[in-house]
């Protein structure tokens, strides 16, 4: 009889709980969509940006201030160290520069103003090509999708011809 007692009470205290708690947001497949092709649109325009050498129109992409990042096993500064690091490291010539390229991008929109970007990313430049993985939280911020914190995680690729290895195919 204890027993009984107290599996109904665990019961009502999940379902007296789980009607307390806030209904999560819901987007519909249309309102995904949509929040997925803006999402692309800015990381296609912060590709563009970065090989066409415009640090500031990359950073655009990003939260600013309040963005974090995290790479190479740290939580580096906000949205002005890491223009200030993109411009004295890789910004003095288009030769240092590189060509930047994302791809195998997914985006899994959670919420009307939160969604979740992953994405492959090739660096190709003479010295140091990079190959990795970003993995990035947008949120949505006076009607604009922006990065809210970016990860990142690479590696020294190949240089060479696309689709070789290290290098995407395009």
């Amino acid at each position: 009889m204890m027993k009984r007692l107290m599996a109904l009470l665990v019961a009502m205290i999940f379902a007296v709980a789980s009607l307390a708690a806030p209904a999560a947001a819901q987007v519909s497949d249309e309102e995904a969509a949509k929040a997925k092709a803006e999402i692309i649109a800015v990381v296609t325009a912060m590709e563009k940006a970065w090989n066409s050498g415009d640090f500031k129109g990359y950073m655009a992409g990003f939260e600013n201030p309040g963005v974090r990042f995290v790479s190479g096993g740290r939580i580096k500064g906000g949205w002005q160290d890491a223009l200030d690091n993109y411009v004295n490291n890789y910004g003095a010539s288009p030769h240092g520069r590189g060509e930047l390229h994302f791809y195998d991008i997914t985006v899994e929109v959670y919420s009307p103003d939160a969604a979740l970007l992953i994405s492959r990313y090739h660096l190709e430049r003479a010295e140091r090509p990079q190959e990795g993985v970003n993995t990035r939280l947008f949120r949505k911020i006076d009607g604009r999708w922006v990065i809210n914190m970016n990860h990142v995680s690479s590696f020294e690729a190949h240089a060479g011809e696309p689709g070789t290895e290290g290098v995407p195919a395009r």
